[in-house]
């Protein structure tokens, strides 16, 4: 039986740094075990009034101390998340039962993102000078002020990761965030926060609650200046709409029914090893894992048999070292869902070519990798996410048909393709609506690219995180436009009528000098 490794006083520490007066709690188990791992006080109404406000005059100060301070700080932060590695892939395995490898990504990612946004906050949100209505006579330059109070609300799935990137960002802009964790997860994240207050976050810039989000998510969401949600397509609709009512921006990182292309020039045994990969990391529960593989028709049947051949070898278990490559399912509530799509699947025709069982000897939430073929149009899992250690995989005859079917869906997050030719990859790739693609990887060369935004088209969401796009979306762009006192513009109709000729002249010499 794998047993938490960290002392009961670590968990008593982190649990203090919640903002909460409510006196209640919520359980939080153990995935591996079911036993329980905390019990996770809980925030109120007032709670979350009272942490906006001292946040916002937290937000004073971090602002008015520039770039170069909260660059310096936010690099500490850096090195501590390095430094605390061990107890932090301690607890996000202990709250997600995750391996340890697929713990390690959710803090490394969170890890680049945070050195990241501290140094390319000033080159992004530095002032810039602008075309003025008439160049050399007036001045122009955009300014970038932090939108205040930014709210984030982030899921259990990649706590370290999807907290921090936004977080992050929100604090290298200047601002202040009040941070909805799911109480599932929220000791990672608590853990990560830390390593932030040590290396000179104030504590109060940056306040934790915990709650329902039918509460305290919609209390975050109308305290809030603008808003960072992950999370599920219909929570995020509901966000999206609670935000607007305020006339607050948002930005929504939301579900994804992925797809595989796999073309007939490649390698079909290196490539399985990705493709499995990217179908199971996390034991699926990521928003870009892939969930629908399709696979050219000559080279089907060999990948289909080394893909379900790959997948059976994988050793799951509940360890917290790296001694195995996949852990459990998180919540009832996913094992309850996985189990009801392959279910559903079979029943309708779908064939098991792995998998496709729960593992009850290993834990209370452990499930095999699933790999299914034959599924037929009206199975749940065709187009529904399922969120979980599930992938289907489907023959294709051309390109076009390839394309078509993977743009089939209402989501659009994540995308990949493999071939042996690059131009015949970057040619399909232009095609497919998803707003990451990745060329012969599956997720992680577009997720760990933090110079680069990434966000979900369709009803995979609005808006980006990382990247200038995502350090942009937490600032108010302000013009400021100065003249120097050579000309006036006219205030009057006659000095408009002396001053026509002049002003058509000017505007033919600028279009033919090209001047914006």
């Amino acid at each position: 039986m794998a047993v938490f490794p960290q002392p009961q006083h670590v968990i008593d520490e982190l649990v203090g740094d919640i903002v909460s007066t409510s006196g209640e709690t919520a359980v939080v188990n153990l995935p591996y075990t079911g036993e329980k791992l905390c019990d996770l006080p809980l925030s109120s109404l007032d709670d979350v009034a009272d942490a906006a406000s001292r946040a916002r005059l937290a937000q004073l100060a971090w602002s008015e101390a520039g770039f170069a301070h909260r660059r310096r700080v936010l690099l500490r932060a850096h090195d501590l998340l390095l430094e605390r590695r061990e107890l932090i892939l301690d607890l996000i395995q202990a709250e997600t039962g995750k391996a340890r490898l697929h713990a390690f990504e959710d803090l490394a990612q969170g890890v680049t993102s945070t050195r990241y946004n501290a140094n390319a906050a000033r080159r992004v949100l530095k002032h810039s000078r602008r075309n003025a209505v008439i160049p050399l006579l007036y001045r122009t330059r955009v300014e970038y002020r932090p939108k205040g109070l930014v709210g984030v609300i982030t899921p259990w799935n990649f706590p370290v990761a999807l907290g921090v990137m936004d977080a992050g960002a929100a604090l290298a802009a200047g601002n202040a965030v009040l941070h909805k964790a799911d109480s599932q997860a929220a000791l990672s994240l608590l853990a990560a926060r830390r390593a932030f207050i040590d290396a000179g976050v104030p504590a109060d810039l940056w306040a934790v609650v915990t709650g329902s989000g039918a509460t305290i998510g919609d209390a975050v969401v109308t305290t809030s200046d603008y808003v960072c949600f992950t999370g599920s397509t219909a929570t995020g609709i509901g966000v999206g709409r609670r935000a607007l009512e305020n006339l607050t921006g948002a930005s929504l990182e939301l579900g994804g029914k992925n797809p595989m292309i796999v073309l007939d020039d490649v390698n079909v045994q290196r490539v399985v090893k990705d493709a499995v990969y990217a179908s199971f990391a996390s034991m699926g529960q990521l928003c870009v894992s892939i969930e629908r593989v399709y696979v050219q028709r000559g080279i089907f049947d060999e990948f289909a048999a080394a893909f379900a051949e790959r997948t059976a070898s994988l050793t799951q278990g509940a360890a917290f070292d790296d001694s195995t490559d996949l852990g459990s399912l998180t919540l009832p509530s996913q094992l309850q869902r996985v189990e009801e799509h392959v279910q559903d699947a079979v029943a309708k025709g779908a064939t098991l070519l792995a998998g496709g069982r729960p593992r009850p000897d290993l834990g209370p939430l452990f499930y095999e990798p699933t790999v299914l073929v034959n599924v037929s149009e009206d199975a749940e899992c065709r187009r529904v996410e399922t969120f979980g250690p599930v992938v289907a995989l489907y023959p294709f005859d051309t390109e076009e048909e390839a394309v078509l079917a993977a743009n089939d869906t209402e989501f659009g997050l994540n995308a990949s393709i493999f071939s042996g030719s690059r131009r015949r990859a970057r040619r399909l790739a232009s095609a497919l609506g998803a707003g990451s693609v990745n060329i012969n990887e599956g997720y992680r060369a577009t997720f760990g690219s933090a110079d680069a935004p990434m966000g979900g088209m369709k009803h995979s969401g609005l808006g980006r995180r990382s990247g200038p796009e995502g350090l942009l979306r937490l600032v108010e762009p302000r013009t400021v436009s100065e003249s120097r006192g050579l000309f006036t513009l006219a205030r009057t109709g006659k000095e408009a009528s002396r001053l026509t000729g002049l002003t058509v002249t000017t505007l033919r010499v600028l279009k033919a000098l090209r001047l914006r």
